[in-house]
C-alpha cells in the first residue's frame, strides 16, 4: 500500500504560515467518491503513526485534519499530540449531544478545534465556547451568509475565522476586510496586481546566470566571470557550497573551485533558489517554499520518467511556474525578461511539451486531484508509487532548502 497525501498551506493576516491542511486518499485508484471520510481519516492517522512522520508533511507546523463522528468516537485525535493537530469537525456531522460531549472532552485535553465548511445553524451556538476556528468556504458561501456567521459569533471573541478556497487576490482582500484571521487557498500563487517590477543589478546577474545554466553543457568560464563581478552573489555561493545541506566541507580558494565543488546540477538548483528568494523578498515565505517544492517534484518526475537528457530543465520549469506571482505580473511579461530556453517558455506560456506535462501532474497533486494525477501518471508510464514518493521527497528537500536560505 502506498500513502497518498497532499497539503495546502494556511496563512495568517501577515501571510505567515501557521499550518497545513492534509488532503488524503488511499492511492490514486481510490479517488472521490470511492473512499469515505472514516476510512480517509483512519488511513491518515495510521500513516502518520507507522509509515511516515507527520512533521515531514507539515514541517513541524500543526496539521489540520478532518474527523468524522466515528473517528472522533474512536478517539483518533488522541493518537496525535495536541501540538501536532487541529481537529476539523466535518460539515457532514449533525450537531447533537453526542458530538458536544466529544468536543468538550477534546477541548479539556487541550486540543484546538475547528468547524469545517461551516453552514450556520442556531444549534451550533452550544458548541461555540469550545470551538477555536470556524472555516468558511469562499467559493460557495455568499457575503450575506458570512455576515450572519460573524454576527452569530460576536459574543465569542476567541473564535477565529478561516477563509478557505480563497482563489483570487480580490477574495483575499474581502476576507481581510471582513475580519478573517486565517486564509487557505491559492490566492498567494497569483499576481496581486499587474505592474512592472524592474530587476536590480544582482537579479539581472542572476537572470544571466539562469540563461547560462539552462543549456546542458555549462560554460564554466562565463559563469565564473558573472560571479566574480558580484560580491553578494559570490558570498552566497561560498556559503551555499559549504552549507550543511551537502554534509561536506572543502577549503575553497577560487570562485571556479566553488562551482566545481557543487557540480552542474547543484549550480542550477542553487541559482534557481537564489533567484526566486531574492526577487520575492516581500512575498510570503510559503510562496517560495511552494516554488521549491514544485521545482524538485518536477525534477524527480523527470528523473523517474527517464525521457529527458537534462532533468534540470524540469527543475527550472517548476521554479519559474510561480514567477508571475513573485514578480506581480503576468507570465508573458515575466518570460520576456528571462532568457530561458524555448522548451521552458512553451511549457509556461503555451502549456505545451513534456515539461508542461510534468507541471500539470505537479499541480494536480498539490490540489489532491487524484483522478487527474492518475491520468498523467499513466500517460507517462510512471509506477503508482513513484509520484507520492517524489512529492514527499520534494517536501523534505524544500524544507531543508528553506532552512539554508532562511537567514
Amino acid at each position: 500500500m502506498y500513502f497518498y497525501a497532499a497539503r495546502q498551506p494556511i496563512l495568517d493576516r501577515d501571510k505567515k504560515l501557521i499550518g497545513y491542511e492534509l488532503l488524503f486518499r488511499d492511492g490514486v485508484d481510490n479517488v472521490f467518491p470511492d473512499i469515505d471520510g472514516d476510512e480517509a481519516t483512519s488511513r491518515l492517522i495510521e500513516g502518520s503513526q507507522f509509515n511516515f512522520g507527520l512533521e515531514d508533511l507539515t514541517d513541524n507546523k500543526p496539521a489540520y485534519i478532518n474527523f468524522t463522528l466515528e473517528t472522533l468516537q474512536k478517539g483518533y485525535p488522541l493518537l496525535l499530540g495536541k501540538e501536532q493537530v487541529v481537529v476539523e469537525i466535518l460539515e457532514t456531522i449533525q450537531p447533537g449531544k453526542r458530538l458536544l460531549a466529544l468536543v468538550k472532552d477534546l477541548k479539556e485535553k487541550g486540543y484546538i478545534l475547528a468547524l469545517d465548511d461551516y453552514i450556520h445553524q442556531p444549534v451550533w451556538r452550544h458548541f461555540y465556547p469550545y470551538i477555536d476556528i470556524i472555516k468558511i468556504d469562499f467559493l460557495t458561501c455568499d457575503v450575506d451568509s458570512i455576515k450572519a456567521i460573524i454576527e452569530a459569533i460576536k459574543p465569542y471573541p476567541h473564535i477565529k475565522l478561516l477563509a478557505e478556497k480563497v482563489e483570487t487576490y480580490e477574495k483575499y482582500q474581502l476576507a481581510l476586510e471582513m475580519g478573517f484571521s486565517y486564509f487557505q487557498g491559492f490566492f498567494f500563487s497569483k499576481p496581486e496586481m499587474v505592474q512592472s517590477k524592474t530587476l536590480p543589478p544582482s537579479e539581472m546577474a542572476l537572470a544571466e546566470l539562469l540563461y547560462e545554466t539552462s543549456s546542458i553543457d555549462l560554460n564554466l568560464r562565463k559563469i565564473t566571470e558573472v560571479f566574480e563581478r558580484d560580491v553578494n552573489l559570490s558570498y552566497k555561493l561560498l556559503r551555499y557550497s559549504n552549507s550543511a545541506a551537502f554534509k561536506r566541507r572543502a577549503e575553497i580558494s577560487t570562485i571556479k573551485q566553488a562551482l566545481i565543488v557543487l557540480g552542474s546540477e547543484e549550480i542550477k538548483r542553487f541559482l534557481s533558489l537564489l533567484f526566486a528568494a531574492q526577487v520575492a523578498a516581500d512575498k510570503p515565505a510559503e510562496l517560495i517554499r511552494l516554488s521549491l517544492t514544485r521545482a524538485r517534484f518536477a525534477e524527480l518526475l523527470a528523473i523517474s520518467h527517464g525521457k529527458m537528457r537534462d532533468t534540470g530543465m524540469a527543475f527550472l520549469t517548476g521554479m519559474m511556474s510561480l514567477m508571475d506571482a513573485i514578480l506581480d505580473e503576468d507570465m508573458p511579461s515575466v518570460m520576456n525578461k528571462l532568457p530561458l530556453t524555448i522548451e521552458i517558455k512553451d511549457a509556461l506560456l503555451k502549456d505545451e511539451g513534456l515539461l508542461a506535462t510534468y507541471l500539470k501532474l505537479v499541480k494536480f497533486y498539490e490540489q489532491a486531484n487524484w483522478e487527474k494525477a492518475k491520468e498523467i501518471q499513466q500517460q507517462l508510464g510512471l509506477k503508482p508509487e513513484e509520484v507520492p514518493d517524489a512529492y514527499h521527497d520534494a517536501l523534505s528537500w524544500s524544507n531543508d532548502q528553506m532552512s539554508v536560505f532562511g537567514d
